[in-house]
């Protein structure tokens, strides 16, 4: 399937590894430009340069920048052709708060929580939305968590957070925006292979007084599919979604966990 993005500029935050890195490789080799960002330089070029040799016939840059500040905004958005002025795809991505007990956050903790996972995607969204419409095609997808439909006890700084986007999505997407052409959608990670899956199960296992390989055992077996996801398979669902076959689909929030979220809706 053609997904008709070839040519078009996209933006991926938090690319550098993960499910950032396999949006980043799936919407490339659909054809598209892509500006990867991520905090470390190291493993960004690293990530520039594989995604380059992949695919030659696509441009691939890197911005070693923090998109959770102003100035890491202002960097990324500067790379294709001006602030904004190119991006046809925005995939928000950051990572997550540290997993903890509630009682023991305080203002600051919750306030860093909410600029990386809710108020940095508002304000790329804020930016790129007014060209979007413009030419008449915009693909936003954000990335949140399955935690969103069914919360994780120690991670309430993502829960909190990622609802809150959640919720401003709802609306935004349903704003005159839908009828320009511009769509924004939420994809809901599960249990995928990650850096972040090994932080939180190394933090459930030390709550538990568990090995780390014995809670990773028990999560996979809770799952359906009995496995861990692949950040490439959620790179394909991400550029559909990015595609324009995906045009009727705006607000949604499409989870991809493995069958393990056990509700009807």
């Amino acid at each position: 399937m053609d997904l008709g993005i070839k040519g078009k500029w996209a933006l991926v935050c938090g690319a550098s590894k993960g499910l950032g890195l396999g949006c980043a490789q799936a919407l490339a080799t659909e054809g598209a430009n892509v500006v990867l960002v991520a905090r470390g330089a190291a493993a960004l070029d690293a990530a520039v340069a594989s995604l380059r040799a992949a695919c030659p016939d696509v441009t691939v840059l890197g911005v070693a920048a923090d998109i959770t500040t102003p100035e890491g905004r202002t960097a990324a958005l500067a790379v294709a052709g001006g602030p904004g002025a190119a991006f046809d795809i925005l995939v928000n991505n950051a990572g997550g708060p540290p997993p903890g007990d509630f009682r023991a956050w305080g203002r600051d903790e919750w306030i860093k929580a909410l600029d990386a996972n809710m108020l940095t995607p508002i304000e790329l969204i804020k930016a790129l939305v007014d060209g979007m419409a413009q030419r008449g095609f915009g693909r936003i997808v954000n990335i949140t968590s399955g935690a969103v439909k069914a919360p994780i006890g120690i991670l309430g700084l993502s829960n909190g957070a990622r609802s809150g986007l959640t919720g401003f999505v709802a609306g935004a997407a349903r704003s005159p925006l839908a009828a320009q052409g511009v769509t924004i959608n939420n994809l809901l990670p599960g249990a995928f292979e990650t850096d972040r899956l090994k932080t939180t199960m190394a933090g459930l296992a030390s709550k538990a007084g568990q090995p780390v390989e014995a809670v990773m055992d028990s999560r996979r077996s809770a799952i359906p599919a009995k496995r861990f996801g692949h950040p490439q398979e959620f790179g394909a669902i991400c550029a559909f979604l990015c595609s324009v076959h995906a045009g009727y689909m705006t607000g949604q929030n499409v989870l991809a966990d493995g069958g393990a979220y056990p509700g009807t809706f």
